[in-house]
């Protein structure tokens, strides 16, 4: 189970980097016999409860259960696993949010932000660097979550948790860009009706790729739907993938990584002169990787040997990294081999998911990692705290099927992420969904994005995230940006998961528009 669920955490929760190179052609589907679950009627689990939540005593009701999509001839294709908590005693469902949230992967599902951070529950682990260990895991009351200021909607897509294709559909069919982002909209929008919130305030609130879907789903949402957003909640956003994905002949990957670089040398003393200030230290490394580094990187081979000596001084000062290294990789680091060179005289590696963690491997000698020290410290807990949620919490009994942490584990898993049509030229694109995020805020003159960022986090780097949302097709006067000193999953350092939880309750609370 271990060995599984490091996988599940270093390739699925996230956006791999192994997954992240585009498929350059629309898949082709196998005529292999499609044999889905037939799920007749869609089950519901309902349950009474009440809490105390950002300082507010309310009653709420648990809501497990299934969403039908339909296809053109009314029947049934997938069905969506949900699981809602909705306050008691509203009268005017206009007065009252309601936000759904989903992690990423692609394929993951919404476990993570749904036992970490947001849900009445969450997964008690240590907010210091270390392995979770063994069974029994602490699971405890979550006050300072945000159901105070709304209600929550957590979203399992298809092949995840509970969620399924039914008999005869092909699974295959949501999972890409946008199939996916087709498949999950149309639930958001069945939820809506189903559960008559058309006029509520509505957020959406993905992590890592589900930040790729947030954007997707915000465009189909207003023009297939003409469902207007207050908000999106960019949780670890990578949106465009050429600032967080080292490629062949890429400048700007170099660039967007650097700041992170940097925090990480900051946090483990690995800097030759650090500063005491992290955050004045990061903005001087920002004002320096996209202009003199950059041009030097523009410059290449034409650079003389002096200003490349000069921006070699520059980048060990920045990152501690060797001048002699910095020099044989031609002032190009790659983000995997970061994880290894840092503290090699010291025999250690640092985490990709969470920077602060640190692993020991059988020799100091190797190019890349053998594994991400934050994958294999954690995640354990997370699998046993929804399973047991569900049950003992939710009242969930469903004795024919298995909740699915990672739709990968279906031997038909494949993600399409062809986003530009059936023909792709020159070689294919890179995935870029800030246009659709910039056509929704256009279209829609309240919608605000607020973008949460892990400092110590190199799978959605948060320089990347500030270089996407600086493409011209976004209004910047509607994004609003947070900070936290720790990686991709913020909220597993106690200091960081409080500050968001109030930051995201501040930015419902400001954008609700009641």
């Amino acid at each position: 189970m271990a060995r599984n669920i490091v996988s599940l955490l270093s390739a699925v929760t996230l956006v791999a980097s192994t997954l992240l190179v585009p498929t350059l052609s629309p898949p082709v589907w196998a005529d292999d016999e499609i044999d889905n679950p037939d799920i007749e009627n869609p089950t519901r689990f309902v349950r009474e409860k009440s809490g105390r939540f950002g300082g507010q005593s309310l009653n709420y009701t648990t809501v497990a259960g299934d969403t039908f999509i339909r296809g053109k001839d009314g029947e049934p294709t997938v069905t969506f696993f949900s699981m809602a908590y909705i306050k008691q005693d509203v009268d005017d469902p206009a007065t009252r949010p309601v936000t759904f949230v989903f992690n990423g992967g692609p394929g993951s599902a919404s476990m993570w932000l749904h036992m970490g951070v947001l849900g009445p529950k969450r997964v008690d682990i240590s907010s210091d660097p270390e392995d979770d260990g063994a069974p029994p895991y602490r699971t405890v009351d979550n006050p300072a979550t945000i159901l105070d200021v709304t209600d929550l909607v957590f979203i399992d897509p298809v092949g995840t948790g509970f969620s399924r294709a039914l008999d005869g559909e092909d699974p295959r069919k949501h999972w890409g860009v946008k199939e996916d982002a087709k498949s999950v909209a149309a639930f958001v929008r069945q939820w809506i009706d189903d559960n008559n919130r058309w006029n509520s305030p509505k957020f959406i609130a993905g992590e890592s790729y589900g930040t790729v879907r947030a954007a997707v789903m915000a465009d189909r949402l207003t023009n297939n739907h003409n469902i207007g957003l207050n908000g999106v909640i960019l949780i670890s956003a990578v949106l465009d993938y050429q600032n967080s994905r080292i490629q062949d002949g890429s400048i700007m990957s170099y660039v967007s990584f650097l700041p992170s670089y940097a925090a990480t040398a900051w946090y483990h003393n690995k800097l030759p002169n650090k500063p005491a200030n992290l955050q004045a230290f990061l903005q001087e490394v920002r004002d320096f990787a996209r202009t003199d580094y950059a041009a030097a990187l523009i410059e290449g081979n034409r650079m003389s040997p002096a200003r490349e000596a000069a921006m070699i001084d520059r980048l060990h000062g920045y990152t501690g990294l060797k001048k002699s290294y910095l020099k044989a990789s031609n002032m190009r680091i790659h983000v995997f081999r970061f994880f290894k060179e840092l503290m090699r005289d010291e025999g250690k590696v640092v985490g990709r998911l969470d920077s602060r963690y640190l692993g020991e491997e059988p020799d100091a000698a190797g190019e890349f990692f053998l594994g991400d020290p934050f994958a294999y410290a954690s995640g354990n807990a997370f699998t046993v705290a929804i399973n047991d949620h569900l049950k003992n919490f939710m009242g969930v009994k469903l004795d024919n099927r298995q909740y699915n942490t990672s739709a990968r584990e279906e031997s038909r898993w494949r993600w399409n992420w062809n986003i530009w049509g059936k023909r792709v030229p020159n070689g294919g694109r890179i995935v870029n969904v800030i246009p659709n995020l910039g056509k929704a805020m256009r279209r829609n003159k309240d919608m605000h994005i607020l973008v949460t960022s892990g400092y110590y986090d190199f799978a959605t780097p948060f320089f990347g995230a500030e270089n996407a949302l600086a493409e011209v097709d976004i209004l910047k006067d509607r994004v609003h940006y947070t900070y936290y000193e720790a990686g991709h999953m913020m909220y597993v350092h106690e200091p960081s998961r409080v500050q968001f939880l109030d930051d995201v309750r501040a930015f419902i609370k400001q954008y609700d528009h009641q």
